[in-house]
């Protein structure tokens, strides 16, 4: 009675979700090689006009002025917007813009300058476009990240390009080519759900996401259960004259079989899909007065010092740019770096040089000293290791392999044992992992994407195995399908009977 009944819960789970599985098992090998589309801070620079150093006639100092606000700026960056020299200064207030040729804020976007930004983005002339205005989410915008810089202005060219540009700051937010289309159709958007009915209503969304991934978890366990209860070493069924293991025929031996070999994939990756979603609530808080400060909470703050705008009032950014005028410099980030106030510099392709207020230029910090930092803000705990990574581990790690290296690993003595990782070419925190993020690192990305080292870091070897478990899902989905619907023809027409 009790493994009729399993056989029941199964059938109609299966009739609920096999269509659901079906989406996400083929559009899984899409996810491997596509991304929803998005712009970048790298797209942003890539494609930004190179910074010209006659072009820049106020100082740092000379631009904040103008805001008339005291509190120094937690981040200061001088980049190009809209074909002109432009200070982005960040403060308890946001993102402030000050133009560095005339000192003047950027307020109002005209119709004008937005088209004048999307024609650059594209490098296609704003006759050719049609334009229209997006007020609500379509399939492009219907990420949360884009719920707050609408209403946006849509530009489509004859060749497949669309740039969205946003009314409030003229920044474009958004683009999207045919390829990337369409490979968001093969992959992200049925994988995720991302159906801009669905999608543009967060909650629902969430909680689809949520329920189908731990309905779809319970079915395959099931599966896994009834396929092991009715799998015997010792029995023979006889099928045409020929002795089975299997007490079924057709369908129902293939669905059998595949969910055997694929049913523990199946299982495990609707699980990992649902922890993506953080369905449970969290029983902890790092936020300020939510605990104890961590040992070493101070080394995210301990290579960046805090902004002085005065000490870089002793060389003006234009000299700077002037002494490396060769290089295409699309940005200068002002940052003050154990307790070194720099400049530093981002070139085409990504590259970075430091350009010190004495004149000089590197490419690099000092790794000793960034290391006599680091001890420092690892009291009381300190280092258990410092040391240079030049390929990624099992917490560093990017299929792409864009993320930089080489990079400096910090691990500390502290109960979470946190690992930082450290771009000594910007002294930045590229990356970081402690015992706590254990559950997204391994139950979710683990189990999810496959990423373990041994595996991870030997491709093709990685995309085979992963292809090779996505069409055997795909394979488990098809006789589901099949079955599925062969119950629900016997109970339209009446015959309810469990075979």
């Amino acid at each position: 009675m009790l493994k009729r009944s399993a056989i029941f819960v199964h059938r109609w789970l299966g009739v609920g979700l096999c269509l659901v599985f079906l989406l996400w098992f083929p559009s899984g090998v899409g996810m491997m090689y596509w991304d929803f589309p998005s712009v970048s801070g790298s797209d942003r620079l890539e494609r930004a006009q190179a910074l010209n150093a006659a072009d820049i006639r106020l100082s740092p100092v000379d631009a904040y002025a103008t805001l008339g606000i005291s509190e120094a700026p937690s981040h200061v960056r001088l980049n190009t917007f809209d074909g002109r020299p432009v200070y982005r200064f960040v403060t308890g207030r946001g993102e402030i813009l000050v133009y560095a040729d005339t000192g003047a804020r950027q307020a109002d976007v005209s119709r004008e300058m937005m088209q004048r930004v999307a024609s650059a983005w594209t490098k296609q002339p704003t006759g050719a476009a049609t334009v229209e205005a997006i007020d609500d989410p379509d399939q492009w915008t219907v990420q949360g990240s884009l719920r707050n810089v609408r209403p946006l202005w849509k530009y489509s060219w004859p060749a497949g390009d669309q740039v969205y540009v946003s009314q409030a700051s003229g920044e474009v937010v958004q683009y999207t080519t045919t390829a990337s289309r369409i490979g968001a159709y093969l992959g992200p958007i049925p994988h995720w759900l991302y159906f801009t009915p669905l999608r543009k209503h967060q909650r629902s969304w969430s909680a689809v996401v949520i329920w189908a991934s731990g309905i779809a978890t319970a079915a395959a366990l099931l599966g896994i259960v009834i396929g092991i209860w009715t799998f015997s070493p010792s029995k023979r069924y006889h099928y045409a004259g020929q002795a089975a293991r299997i007490p079924y025929r057709g369908y129902k031996r293939w669905h059998d079989v595949f969910g055997l070999i694929f049913g523990l994939g199946a299982a495990t990756w609707a699980f990992s899909g649902m922890l993506s979603m953080d369905p449970f609530p969290a029983t902890t808080s790092d936020a300020p007065g939510g605990g104890q400060v961590r040992e070493g909470a101070g080394v995210p703050q301990a290579l960046r010092d805090r902004l002085s705008m005065d000490a870089f009032q002793s060389r003006h950014p234009r000299e700077a740019l002037s002494s490396v005028a060769s290089l295409n410099v699309k940005e200068l980030e002002l940052a003050s770096v154990a307790g070194e106030p720099v400049y530093l510099a981002t070139l085409g392709g990504g590259a970075t040089r430091i350009l010190t207020l004495d004149g000089h230029a590197r490419t690099e910090f000092d790794r000793r000293r960034i290391g006599e930092i680091l001890m420092k803000a690892a009291a009381p705990a300190g280092l258990a290791e410092l040391r240079e990574l030049t390929q990624y581990d099992r917490y560093y790690l990017d299929r792409r392999r864009q993320r930089p290296l080489p990079v400096l690993l910090a691990r500390l003595r502290d109960a979470d044992q946190t690992r930082y990782y450290i771009d000594p070419r910007t002294a930045s925190i590229v990356g970081r992992y402690s015992a706590s993020n254990w559950v997204s690192r391994w139950l979710y990305h683990g189990l999810h994407s496959l990423d373990f080292p041994w595996l991870y870091n030997h491709r093709p070897a990685w995309d085979i195995v992963m292809i090779a478990f996505m069409i055997g899902g795909t394979a488990l989905c098809v006789t589901s399908l099949i079955l599925a619907w062969r119950v629900v023809g016997r109970t339209l027409s009446g015959d309810v009977r469990t075979q």
